[in-house]
């Protein structure tokens, strides 16, 4: 028989992020602020933003340790909560 449960992942953890979004003026320093609210040790040589070949998309990536699931839940709902967020992986 299959175990198909995801395994339940220890915290804290090393936790990636990449939020992708239209490059606007202000798209990084915004998105920046948000997950800063969440992770207020960010280092900003865990933060690296890339524009997209046309440049019309800009991705924010960033690297950090997760301290707890809710810490990761709600991360991801403030930045969902934004029109401007196109995309969280």
């Amino acid at each position: 028989m299959v175990d198909n449960k995801t395994p339940e992942v220890e915290y804290p953890v090393e936790f990636p992020l990449k939020v992708i979004g239209v490059d606007e003026n202000d798209f990084e320093p915004f998105v920046v602020e948000i997950v800063r609210r969440h992770v207020p040790d960010l280092l900003e040589e865990n933060i690296v933003s890339r524009l997209s070949n046309n440049n019309h998309y800009r991705s924010v990536s960033f690297h950090f340790i997760a301290q707890s699931r809710e810490q990761v839940d709600a991360l991801y709902a403030e930045l969902s909560s934004h029109k401007r967020v196109l995309m969280i992986l």
